[in-house]
Protein backbone atom coordinates (compact mmCIF):
# COMPACT_ATOMS: atom_id res chain seq x y z
CA UNK A 1 0.00 0.00 0.00
CA UNK A 2 1.44 3.06 -0.80
CA UNK A 3 1.71 6.41 1.73
CA UNK A 4 2.88 7.39 4.92
CA UNK A 5 2.03 4.07 7.43
CA UNK A 6 0.64 5.42 10.43
CA UNK A 7 -1.16 3.23 12.90
CA UNK A 8 -4.98 4.35 13.73
CA UNK A 9 -5.61 5.97 16.84
CA UNK A 10 -8.46 3.88 18.26
CA UNK A 11 -7.29 0.07 16.84
CA UNK A 12 -7.34 -2.73 18.90
CA UNK A 13 -5.78 -5.91 17.99
CA UNK A 14 -6.05 -9.35 20.02
CA UNK A 15 -4.97 -12.59 18.48
CA UNK A 16 -6.48 -15.84 19.97
CA UNK A 17 -9.68 -14.10 20.73
CA UNK A 18 -11.57 -17.47 20.87
CA UNK A 19 -9.36 -20.88 20.91
CA UNK A 20 -9.43 -23.56 18.28
CA UNK A 21 -12.61 -25.59 20.22
CA UNK A 22 -13.84 -22.39 20.32
CA UNK A 23 -14.10 -21.23 16.98
CA UNK A 24 -14.90 -24.89 15.65
CA UNK A 25 -18.26 -24.69 17.51
CA UNK A 26 -18.52 -20.84 16.35
CA UNK A 27 -18.02 -21.79 12.49
CA UNK A 28 -20.41 -25.07 13.02
CA UNK A 29 -23.30 -22.48 14.24
CA UNK A 30 -22.39 -20.04 11.23
CA UNK A 31 -22.65 -23.01 8.78
CA UNK A 32 -25.81 -23.72 9.82
CA UNK A 33 -27.29 -19.99 9.44
CA UNK A 34 -29.14 -18.32 6.17
CA UNK A 35 -27.04 -15.82 4.41
CA UNK A 36 -28.39 -13.13 2.80
CA UNK A 37 -27.31 -11.10 -0.80
CA UNK A 38 -25.65 -7.75 -0.45
CA UNK A 39 -26.80 -5.37 -3.02
CA UNK A 40 -25.21 -2.13 -3.25
CA UNK A 41 -25.48 0.28 -6.39
CA UNK A 42 -27.11 -2.25 -8.18
CA UNK A 43 -24.45 -4.91 -7.79
CA UNK A 44 -24.38 -7.93 -5.57
CA UNK A 45 -21.44 -8.36 -3.54
CA UNK A 46 -19.61 -12.13 -3.37
CA UNK A 47 -20.18 -12.16 0.36
CA UNK A 48 -23.34 -12.73 2.19
CA UNK A 49 -24.69 -11.60 5.46
CA UNK A 50 -26.86 -12.46 7.97
CA UNK A 51 -27.97 -9.45 10.65
CA UNK A 52 -29.31 -9.86 14.54
CA UNK A 53 -30.86 -7.29 16.72
CA UNK A 54 -30.96 -5.15 13.65
CA UNK A 55 -31.38 -5.40 9.93
CA UNK A 56 -29.71 -2.95 8.01
CA UNK A 57 -30.98 -2.22 4.57
CA UNK A 58 -27.44 -1.14 2.40
CA UNK A 59 -29.97 0.50 -0.32
CA UNK A 60 -31.58 2.95 1.84
CA UNK A 61 -29.22 2.78 4.83
CA UNK A 62 -32.36 2.17 7.18
CA UNK A 63 -32.25 -0.04 10.56
CA UNK A 64 -34.71 -2.33 11.26
CA UNK A 65 -35.50 -4.64 14.57
CA UNK A 66 -34.75 -8.00 13.47
CA UNK A 67 -34.42 -11.54 15.60
CA UNK A 68 -32.06 -11.39 18.33
CA UNK A 69 -28.76 -12.35 18.62
CA UNK A 70 -28.52 -17.20 18.73
CA UNK A 71 -27.84 -18.07 22.79
CA UNK A 72 -24.75 -19.75 21.08
CA UNK A 73 -23.36 -16.73 20.00
CA UNK A 74 -23.96 -14.46 22.89
CA UNK A 75 -20.46 -15.53 25.02
CA UNK A 76 -18.71 -14.15 21.97
CA UNK A 77 -20.38 -10.94 22.11
CA UNK A 78 -19.40 -10.66 25.60
CA UNK A 79 -15.82 -11.34 25.21
CA UNK A 80 -15.76 -8.73 22.24
CA UNK A 81 -17.28 -6.49 24.63
CA UNK A 82 -14.64 -7.19 27.09
CA UNK A 83 -11.79 -6.33 24.73
CA UNK A 84 -13.59 -3.39 24.05
CA UNK A 85 -14.36 -2.31 27.47
CA UNK A 86 -18.11 -1.50 27.14
CA UNK A 87 -21.63 -3.67 28.38
CA UNK A 88 -22.05 -6.30 26.17
CA UNK A 89 -26.18 -5.16 26.16
CA UNK A 90 -24.76 -1.97 24.58
CA UNK A 91 -23.62 -4.20 21.09
CA UNK A 92 -26.97 -4.40 19.66
CA UNK A 93 -26.07 -5.05 16.23
CA UNK A 94 -24.50 -8.05 14.92
CA UNK A 95 -23.29 -7.90 11.33
CA UNK A 96 -22.02 -12.14 10.44
CA UNK A 97 -20.88 -11.96 6.79
CA UNK A 98 -19.75 -15.12 4.98
CA UNK A 99 -16.73 -14.40 2.47
CA UNK A 100 -16.00 -17.24 0.06
CA UNK A 101 -12.74 -17.29 -1.67
CA UNK A 102 -11.61 -14.49 -3.40
CA UNK A 103 -14.51 -11.87 -2.09
CA UNK A 104 -13.89 -8.32 -0.83
CA UNK A 105 -15.19 -5.31 0.79
CA UNK A 106 -14.33 -2.05 -0.36
CA UNK A 107 -12.92 0.68 1.10
CA UNK A 108 -15.73 2.18 3.86
CA UNK A 109 -16.49 3.46 7.16
CA UNK A 110 -19.13 1.66 9.14
CA UNK A 111 -22.69 3.14 8.43
CA UNK A 112 -23.49 6.60 10.69
CA UNK A 113 -26.00 4.19 11.62
CA UNK A 114 -24.28 2.94 14.02
CA UNK A 115 -22.02 4.41 16.78
CA UNK A 116 -18.72 4.97 18.54
CA UNK A 117 -17.15 0.86 18.65
CA UNK A 118 -17.41 -1.39 16.63
CA UNK A 119 -16.11 -5.10 17.63
CA UNK A 120 -15.08 -7.50 15.42
CA UNK A 121 -14.27 -11.37 15.49
CA UNK A 122 -12.30 -13.31 12.41
CA UNK A 123 -12.69 -17.05 11.66
CA UNK A 124 -11.46 -19.58 9.32
CA UNK A 125 -9.12 -17.79 6.75
CA UNK A 126 -6.89 -15.42 7.93
CA UNK A 127 -7.43 -12.01 6.18
CA UNK A 128 -5.56 -8.47 5.66
CA UNK A 129 -7.55 -5.59 7.22
CA UNK A 130 -6.56 -2.42 5.69
CA UNK A 131 -6.84 1.25 6.44
CA UNK A 132 -6.44 4.62 4.59
CA UNK A 133 -7.19 8.49 5.35
CA UNK A 134 -6.29 11.46 3.21
CA UNK A 135 -5.22 11.43 -0.41
CA UNK A 136 -2.00 12.26 -2.15
CA UNK A 137 1.08 13.08 -0.32
CA UNK A 138 -1.31 13.15 2.89
CA UNK A 139 -2.53 9.92 2.58
CA UNK A 140 -1.81 8.00 5.56
CA UNK A 141 -2.26 3.42 5.28
CA UNK A 142 -1.62 1.20 7.80
CA UNK A 143 -2.68 -2.84 7.57
CA UNK A 144 -3.08 -5.89 9.99
CA UNK A 145 -3.28 -9.37 9.64
CA UNK A 146 -6.31 -11.37 11.03
CA UNK A 147 -5.11 -14.29 12.61
CA UNK A 148 -7.87 -16.61 12.30
CA UNK A 149 -9.73 -16.22 15.70
CA UNK A 150 -8.27 -13.22 16.50
CA UNK A 151 -10.40 -10.14 17.41
CA UNK A 152 -10.22 -6.15 16.87
CA UNK A 153 -11.60 -2.99 18.03
CA UNK A 154 -12.78 0.19 16.04
CA UNK A 155 -13.43 3.32 18.50
CA UNK A 156 -11.96 7.12 17.85
CA UNK A 157 -10.67 7.98 14.60
CA UNK A 158 -9.80 4.45 14.05
CA UNK A 159 -13.77 4.32 13.64
CA UNK A 160 -14.74 7.73 12.70
CA UNK A 161 -11.12 9.39 9.97
CA UNK A 162 -10.25 6.37 8.73
CA UNK A 163 -11.59 3.70 6.16
CA UNK A 164 -10.87 0.34 5.93
CA UNK A 165 -10.89 -2.36 3.48
CA UNK A 166 -10.46 -6.56 3.10
CA UNK A 167 -8.63 -7.46 0.24
CA UNK A 168 -9.70 -10.63 -2.19
CA UNK A 169 -9.47 -13.44 1.10
CA UNK A 170 -7.72 -16.83 -0.01
CA UNK A 171 -10.43 -19.21 1.52
CA UNK A 172 -13.59 -19.21 3.74
CA UNK A 173 -13.62 -16.59 6.42
CA UNK A 174 -16.54 -15.26 8.38
CA UNK A 175 -16.89 -12.55 10.69
CA UNK A 176 -18.94 -11.44 13.37
CA UNK A 177 -18.92 -7.68 13.87
CA UNK A 178 -20.61 -6.35 16.91
CA UNK A 179 -21.88 -2.46 16.47
CA UNK A 180 -22.91 0.05 18.70
CA UNK A 181 -26.41 2.02 17.87
CA UNK A 182 -25.14 5.65 17.32
CA UNK A 183 -29.07 6.98 19.29
CA UNK A 184 -30.93 4.47 21.57
CA UNK A 185 -33.34 2.50 20.57
CA UNK A 186 -36.57 1.50 22.04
Amino acid sequence: MRGIHERPAGLTYQPDLVDDDEERCLLATLDALHFHEVRMHGQVARRTVRHFGYDYDYGSFQLTATEALPVALRWVRERCAELAGVDPEVLAQTLVTRYPPDSVIGWHRDAPAFGPTVVGVSLGSACRLRFQRGSGEKRRVYEVELAPRSGYVLSGEARTAWQHSIPPVPALRYSLTFRMLRSPRT
